[in-house]
């Protein structure tokens, strides 16, 4: 009789590798989303650097733009405030605030380079390294789960022969023991018991040999490549635990490696800070602005109880230059001025000033009346820019405008030089090279730096004298001959600065505070019209129209609206004023661009109707 093996043990011998195939399913399920998620904190951070970068940008741009901002602009007036300490400080600190900016920027740049962009690289190279792992992962599942489905396949197959064998073997035991069946028959039933014992003696070899590799492949799945999968996996979490950590460690080394930068800046803010003189700064002030008036001398006491012996004391602060002394201080010019912030003291007896007998005479000669006219026309439209010789000046500040002056036109004459110098050198070049040029094509340019050398040098000589004459080096132009008589030399013909010095010079010279340029041009303008008056009126020599509105306020000029017709009287001289009237009491200077001139060379007559010009 054939004996037969249990399909039920090797059914139960081969049913727990599928539970564990199963679960070694879910481990993978379970890294992949746990290294998913490390991958994520990476690129989480990598995002967190990159805006820190762009707030330091942001940040260092705006401390850019802040001091930017608050620096002197060249060639301006805020330039001279900087000679003070303590605005000097402050420049100091925007210079530093720029770089600290600087600092800023430093950290950004850095921080790009050694953690953004290191980080991003390393972030798609791990993604590959972990497709690359979980790949060879789920191959090796799919392998074991495959022999697993043979090692099953040839279980149920060495069962079903098992079975088959068995019927066969007691079909042929029941017709064995049947009398009545031929001895064929058993034969025939015995041989196909045999055939079916040994189909299930093969089936068991095979699932015999199908087992034991399955078994050599489970091991080596569960203990070799499953591990080593694994370990491979845990030595990437590793190396991106181990990296995230040192980009943070860098991103505190970056902060770290500015801060003595930082340190230094803001020592040298505080240094600057330190260095504030408020003695200095005044004293700065203090020469700046003084004047070089000499204080007031005691007021004298004035009887008037007796009016006939009343006089007026030498020290007064209105003492009169009637008497011809003279006391030559600041190089004449300050001889009766008084101090600064006190007015001119105003007495019955000054009524009636020299200043009028003055004025008197300067109408007796035609050169005065030409000089006044183009005092009024020049000096009166023009009240911002005053007299060549800043004799409009206390004394130390004209001091200081001239020494300006001069300072100036000596460094105007050394770049001439220096020019003529190089083409001095470039014609010697061409003259001993013929090919590289033409000497004589430099003579031209030569003759004319020699032409501006030589006007800079007497300019520089004018204001050198106006300079002795301010430092007391020369006798004072004020001390002439016209002083004392009050006449204007005709053979004078400086124009506007001569007046400006006559003015400045009179018997009536007195100083205050108040006696702008303005209110001295005024006073003589008021004594001149109450005769120039009395002279016909200028011929119309034309009409205009007012382009635009101009508000005259200045003395001199008239206020024009736009679109309105008016005489023309005078034509612009090249100072950019034209003369015009609106009716026999209303004439004034209005801007040349201003309006719109219709010349008529025959038109003499005054009252020539508008509307007429106009139609």
């Amino acid at each position: 009789m054939v004996s037969l093996p249990q399909p039920s043990l090797l059914h139960s011998a081969v049913t727990v590798p599928c539970l564990c195939c199963r679960k070694g399913k879910d481990q993978f399920d379970n890294l992949e989303k746990h290294t998913q998620w490390g991958i994520d904190v990476l690129e989480k951070y990598i995002k967190f650097v990159k805006e820190r970068t762009e707030i330091e940008l942001s940040y260092a741009k705006q401390l850019r733009n802040l001091s930017k901002k608050y620096q002197p602009k060249k060639n301006s007036k805020e330039e001279e405030e900087y000679r003070y300490t303590s605005t000097r400080a402050f420049l100091a600190t925007l210079n530093e605030m720029n770089d600290y900016a600087g600092q800023h920027e430093v950290i950004s740049e850095n921080m790009t380079s050694l953690i953004t962009a290191e980080l991003t690289r390393y972030v798609q190279e791990l993604k590959q390294e972990r497709k690359s792992h979980f790949h060879d992962g789920r191959k090796a599942q799919q392998h074991i789960e495959t022999c697993w489905k043979q090692l099953e396949a040839s279980k149920r197959r060495f069962e079903r022969d098992c079975k088959e064998a068995d019927r066969a073997q007691q079909y042929f035991e029941k017709m064995d023991a049947d009398i009545n069946v031929t001895k064929a028959d058993v034969e025939k039933a015995r041989q196909q018991a045999q055939l079916r014992h040994q189909m299930a003696e093969d089936s068991k070899a095979e699932y015999s040999s199908t087992l034991q590799k399955f078994n050599s492949e489970q091991h080596e799945h569960y203990y070799t490549h499953i591990p080593n999968i694994f370990q491979k996996i845990q030595e990437m979490e590793e190396r991106r635990i181990v990296r995230i950590g040192e980009s943070m460690k860098t991103f505190a080394e970056v902060d770290r490696q500015v801060i003595p930068i930082i340190g230094k800046c803001l020592d040298e803010i505080t240094k600057a800070a330190e260095s504030v003189d408020h003695k200095n700064d005044s004293q700065m002030v203090i020469e700046a602005f003084k004047s070089g008036f000499e204080p007031p001398g005691d007021v004298d006491f004035e009887d008037f109880t007796q009016p006939m012996k009343r006089t007026v004391s030498e020290s007064s602060l209105s003492n009169s230059r009637g008497d011809g002394k003279s006391e030559p201080k600041f190089g004449s010019k300050s001889k009766g001025k008084l101090w600064p912030f006190i007015k001119k003291n105003k007495s019955p007896k000054q009524q009636k000033e020299p200043l009028s007998h003055r004025f008197n005479e300067f109408m007796t000669s035609k050169p005065k009346i030409h000089c006044f006219r183009s005092l009024k026309r020049g000096l009166s439209l023009k009240l911002g820019a005053g007299p060549e010789d800043f004799s409009n000046l206390p004394p130390e500040q004209r001091r200081k405008k001239l020494q300006q002056k001069v300072d100036e036109l000596n460094r105007d004459i050394q770049k001439e030089m220096d020019s003529r110098d190089a083409l001095t050198k470039m014609k010697d070049v061409y003259i001993k090279n013929p090919q590289m040029g033409d000497a004589a094509s430099v003579d031209h340019r030569l003759a004319e730096l020699g032409q501006n050398i030589e006007k800079l040098r007497l300019e520089v000589q004018k204001f050198e004298g106006w300079l002795a004459e301010v430092e007391g080096r020369l006798p004072a132009r004020s001390e002439q001959p016209r002083r004392q008589s009050g006449v204007y030399e005709a053979q004078n013909a400086s124009g506007v600065n001569s007046c400006a010095q006559d003015r400045e010079s009179s018997p009536d010279g007195s100083y205050t505070e108040e006696q702008s340029q303005e209110t001295e041009m005024k006073v003589p303008a008021t004594d001149f019209d109450d005769e120039f008056d009395d002279e016909e009126p200028l011929p119309t020599i034309g009409t205009c129209k007012a382009l635009y509105t101009f508000e005259g306020q200045n003395e001199g000029t008239i206020s024009v609206a736009e679109g309105e017709m008016l005489y023309v009287i005078e034509e612009d001289k090249g100072d950019g004023w034209t003369r015009i009237r609106r009716n026999e009491d209303e004439e004034g200077y209005v801007p040349t661009s201003y309006v719109e001139v219709y010349l008529d060379k025959n038109a003499k007559d005054v009252h020539k109707p508008l509307q007429k010009i106009s139609e």
